[in-house]
């Protein structure tokens, strides 16, 4: 039998064996038992040795179109079946768009910062801009420039975290007040919110770490009516028009004089319940106006320009806004508790 006859022999046999191929692997082992290093097609190839040189060109020729052939028919069928296997794969992932399923869980914003938006909201709407400092402070700002020097008593009160010496976890945001005032020249209206540190006790009403907003206005001509015009219109945007505050006097090294503000009873609105203890005010923050000598130790003439300083417990503002009576809540992450402000 010639080249010629073998070549077309193999094709036959292959054709068959390919038209009842159902998957690639008996492809792929039809494939190796043609053109293989042992096929067939191969084998026919290296009987060209017992060919004498006149004969070898015309059949190298024909046995390289019956390779290209081959291949040609087994690449044919493997695209053929590979397409019928991707069908099947298709049917059996498909999503049927149209089945009820459950809808995911997602998050939710928390208390917090539902009621730091919403404090941000009325500050900015009053001219205030956002500035925000590092939560690692340099003694120096924490304190020496809020005139609480070294050894001041009223450090005490502050329950600091000490890294070394000269740098602590701040006890409150005002740092960034006696920053600013270093790189501004007034006027200043900024509120500062953050978290801050103190080494306290935890229990309902008490945390080592909470947060604080506090807001600072230095301009010329700056008194206590301003202060108490500004809370007014503070609270009067969070909670009603029927709100008012109430200055009690206090004492702050930063600010002289100071003052702790009560707000109209949010629960009862000032006829007197539980929250309130039936005097119709809940206390809600400290402030005054910024002391004379903060003033010059930031650079600024406080014979030229005044000023007044306040600061909110974001954690107390929040409680207040939802009736939350133990500040554990709003860090336990308790899911349960969180969903209720979807």
């Amino acid at each position: 039998m010639g080249i010629k006859e073998n070549i077309e022999e193999i094709r036959q046999s292959l054709q068959q064996e390919l038209s009842s191929m159902s998957d690639i692997k008996q492809l792929e082992e039809a494939r190796q038992k043609v053109l293989g290093k042992k096929g067939t097609l191969t084998a026919l190839l290296r009987s060209m040795g017992s060919l004498s040189p006149e004969e070898r060109p015309a059949a190298g020729q024909l046995i390289n179109a019956g390779r290209e052939m081959i291949s040609a028919m087994l690449d044919a069928r493997s695209a053929a079946l590979k397409a019928v296997e991707r069908e099947a794969k298709l049917r059996r992932d498909a999503i049927d768009v149209t089945e009820p399923r459950d809808l995911p869980r997602v998050g939710v914003p928390h208390p917090c910062t539902l009621a730091l938006n919403e404090v941000l909201s009325a500050l900015t709407g009053l001219g205030f801009d956002i500035v925000e400092g590092p939560e690692i402070e340099l003694d120096h700002y924490n304190f020496e420039l809020l005139n609480l020097p070294k050894n001041h008593p009223a450090r005490d009160a502050q329950d600091t975290f000490y890294v070394d010496d000269n740098i602590v976890l701040r006890t409150h945001t005002s740092p960034v007040q006696a920053r600013t005032m270093l790189s501004r020249k007034p006027p200043i209206r900024i509120a500062c919110p953050g978290r801050v540190f103190r080494a306290d006790e935890i229990d309902a009403t008490h945390s080592p770490v909470f947060h604080q907003i506090e807001g600072l206005v230095i301009d010329k001509d700056v008194n206590m009516g301003d202060l108490k015009g500004t809370l007014d219109a503070l609270f009067k945007k969070l909670y009603g028009e029927d709100m008012e505050t109430r200055f009690r006097p206090s004492f702050f090294p930063f600010t002289e004089p100071s003052a702790e503000v009560d707000l109209t009873c949010i629960s009862c609105r000032g006829k007197g319940c539980r929250m309130c203890k039936g005097t119709g005010w809940i206390e809600v923050l400290g402030c005054g106006m910024v002391n004379p000598k903060v003033l010059e130790m930031c650079g600024i003439d406080p014979t030229v320009y005044s000023g007044f300083a306040f600061g909110i417990g974001l954690e107390r503002i929040t409680m207040l806004r939802y009736g939350i009576k133990d500040l554990r809540l709003l860090y336990e992450g308790d899911e349960r508790f969180l969903r209720q402000f979807r």
